[in-house]
């Protein structure tokens, strides 16, 4: 990968879950626009892939373990710290109803979407007051509609969304803007195969929709939104397909 030619910038990020999927995408596009950009995820092979094709700054870290979040912290202090942090790092497990709830399920889900980003998103804000930077927190339209089998995810999810409320509230005076951004339907390698366990039931939530999101495509308003002037802040920004016009309402071609 080689970076825009016309990119100038002294921006910073740390982006979680930069393995795959949107978070990977998000430091590609931040790279590309001349970012400095550490790549943060648990598995080290694909960040040093990553690495290697960006210029990115490989650090493998689980958000969800404070030990792992204090190194983390002190890498990035290292390096001269970051104005922005991007928390994509989370994801699903299972569709069991509450009836059925598998305790390790929903423990994964609040540790990996609430608690990775509450213990991360603490350890920098000291550094994002003293710069203004940006905090922007990828959740999900599981925040705003609950489906069946979805109990789990949808609390987690919810619970994300209403603490970046409650961060925004507490910050406005520091000058940090906290953004949240909901994707809707986005197909990436791994989040529905994680979630259902085999490929042919993950292949199955994408059937017959001519064009879900792409993991580039949420990267970009990422992008988008992190790059626009320190006065505009974006509360939520809700991001779906074309097809999906509410979690419930999604339009597949015939088979």
């Amino acid at each position: 990968m080689t970076l825009n030619e016309n990119a100038s910038t002294t921006r910073s990020a740390l982006v979680t879950g930069a393995s795959s999927g949107i978070g990977q995408a998000t430091v590609r596009a931040l790279r590309q626009e001349g970012w400095k950009v550490f790549a943060v995820a648990r598995r080290a092979d694909r960040l040093q892939a990553l690495s290697g094709e960006t210029g990115a700054i490989a650090v493998a870290a689980d958000v969800s373990v404070q030990g792992d979040v204090d190194a983390l912290a002190r890498t990035v202090a290292e390096h001269g710290g970051v104005d922005t942090l991007v928390n994509v790092a989370g994801g699903a497990r299972g569709t069991e109803y509450w009836a059925d709830a598998v305790d390790e399920n929903w423990e994964f889900m609040w540790q990996a979407n609430v608690m990775g980003t509450m213990r991360l998103t603490r350890a920098l804000l000291p550094h994002l007051r003293q710069v203004q930077g940006t905090i922007l927190n990828v959740t999900s339209t599981a925040a705003l509609a609950s489906y069946e089998g979805g109990s789990g995810y949808n609390a987690a999810k919810a619970a994300q969304s209403a603490m970046t409320s409650a961060l925004r509230l507490e910050e406005v005076a520091n000058g940090v803007r906290v953004m949240e951004l909901l994707p809707g339907l986005v197909q990436t390698e791994e989040f529905a195969l994680r979630r259902l366990g085999s490929q042919d039931a993950a292949d199955k939530v994408y059937d017959g929709v001519k064009e879900p999101l792409l993991a580039e495509d949420v990267a970009e308003v990422i992008r988008y939104a992190v790059s626009s002037p320190r006065h505009v802040n974006f509360d939520q920004i809700v991001l779906r397909p074309q097809a999906q016009a509410a979690n419930h309402k999604l339009v597949r071609d015939e088979q």
